[in-house]
């Protein structure tokens, strides 16, 4: 039998990950928690089995877990378990902000929190544990990202090799492999009503629609997931669905807030912003790979559909959350090229136009911006800063229309 490693078990690994490994069978997951003990409490009260809730296919009980370690309580027993060599593949979800990485893409030892782990001690990041983790690895091991990250598998072990080489660790050993991945599945949060209807409080809601593309840089054994395509390059996949899926869901989030909606099917139902998603879709597919620009109407048509489902009850807030990490790959980049070429990029534009708005509106009303960068764009809105200052936030200063 198996054995994977996950940092952050949140509900889209719960949805994803732990269910294509149910799948799969034969491995089992160990979960890391870098901060709440909620869920290994929740996990172990629940004997480490719970519901997730596929829409329009019932509920199914998922058991893959049987164990959950809390950091902050046993950093001693995370870093043992990354060097562990039962361990064959480390997984993990920590969104986009988890990663501490500036605006070139690179690791920022800068970042407070980078600086606290390289001073020494517990470390508080998941690439403080992982660099002086694998430091210690003597036997294979694939890390693979499943966080919405542009070059998800290069920018994370560029990440923890720079956080080896600045804290004086030895060099990652060549039999450690970071393969990038493209993750797909619409996950909610979980509502008291689900918990209700399911009997278990760790219950996770999620659509049918699923899909995994992986890199084929495995450094070792890994689970037989059914469905997942292995491929060269994991790049075209990923593009599509950051610009695309990713794309339109900010936009959601942030013109249908500030359009009075609460959520996703109810923004895309809005006659205006249906529209805006439309045009988005249609000129950032001008900037997917040639292979991926045929199949991008039906892509986004078949998005629509995902996206009109009211059974999911996906909401905005929760999208909006993290813009200033999740922009720059969603929208900047698309935007961008669009403008390089002298192509109609006024969707994208008026995506950006939106979170600006959306944070303006934010700030208007004292509530507190949840973004890793809450502090510097409050101090510019307040300040009564142009677009240009707090686009340059996002390293989009000279796309403002001010």
């Amino acid at each position: 039998m198996g054995r994977i490693l996950h940092i952050g078990v949140g509900n889209f690994a719960r949805a994803h990950l732990a269910e294509y490994t149910a799948d799969a069978g034969g491995w089992r997951i160990t979960g890391v928690s870098l901060r709440s003990a909620a869920v290994r409490d929740g996990l172990r009260a629940a004997g480490h089995k719970y519901a997730l809730a596929v829409q329009g296919r019932g509920v199914r009980r998922i058991g893959v877990f049987d164990e959950v370690l809390v950091a902050p309580e046993d950093p001693g027993a995370v870093l043992a378990r990354i060097a562990d060599p039962e361990v064959a593949v480390i997984t993990l979800t920590v969104t986009e902000k988890g990663y501490h990485l500036g605006g070139d893409g690179r690791l920022d030892l800068d970042d407070a929190a980078i600086v606290a782990d390289l001073a020494g001690g517990a470390p508080r990041t998941v690439i403080g544990y992982l660099a002086r983790g694998l430091a210690a690895r003597r036997a294979p091991v694939t890390v693979l990202s499943c966080d919405n990250l542009a070059g998800n598998g290069a920018r994370l072990g560029a990440a923890v090799a720079a956080f080896g080489e600045a804290a004086g660790l030895p060099p990652l050993g060549g039999f450690i492999g970071f393969p990038s991945a493209m993750v797909d599945r619409i996950t909610p949060a979980t509502t008291d009503a689900l918990r209700a209807e399911t009997g278990c409080p760790m219950a996770v809601a999620t659509e049918p629609f699923r899909e995994w593309v992986i890199e084929d840089a495995f450094a070792g054994p890994r689970p037989d997931w059914p469905g997942v395509q292995i491929v060269p390059d994991v790049a075209p996949y990923e593009m599509r669905k950051l610009r695309m899926l990713n794309g339109a869901h900010s936009l959601l989030a942030y013109a249908g807030t500030l359009a009075g909606h609460a959520h996703v099917h109810e923004a895309v139902g809005d006659a205006d912003l249906r529209g805006r998603v439309d045009a988005l879709m249609t000129q950032t597919a001008q900037t997917l790979p040639a292979e991926m620009q045929d199949a991008a109407a039906g892509y986004a048509r078949a998005l629509m559909q995902r996206f009109e489902n009211p059974h999911l009850a996906h909401k905005l807030r929760q999208i909006a959350m993290d813009g200033s990490q999740k922009l720059p790959h969603r929208i900047v980049a698309p935007l961008r090229e669009l403008v390089a070429s002298g192509k109609d990029a006024s969707a994208l534009h008026a995506a950006l136009e939106a979170w600006l708005g959306f944070c303006r509106a934010e700030v208007a009303a004292e509530q507190p911006l949840e973004d890793p960068r809450h502090e510097e764009i409050t101090r510019l809105i307040t300040a009564g800063a142009p677009d240009s200052a707090l686009l340059g936030v996002i390293g989009a200063a000279d796309l403002a229309r001010d």
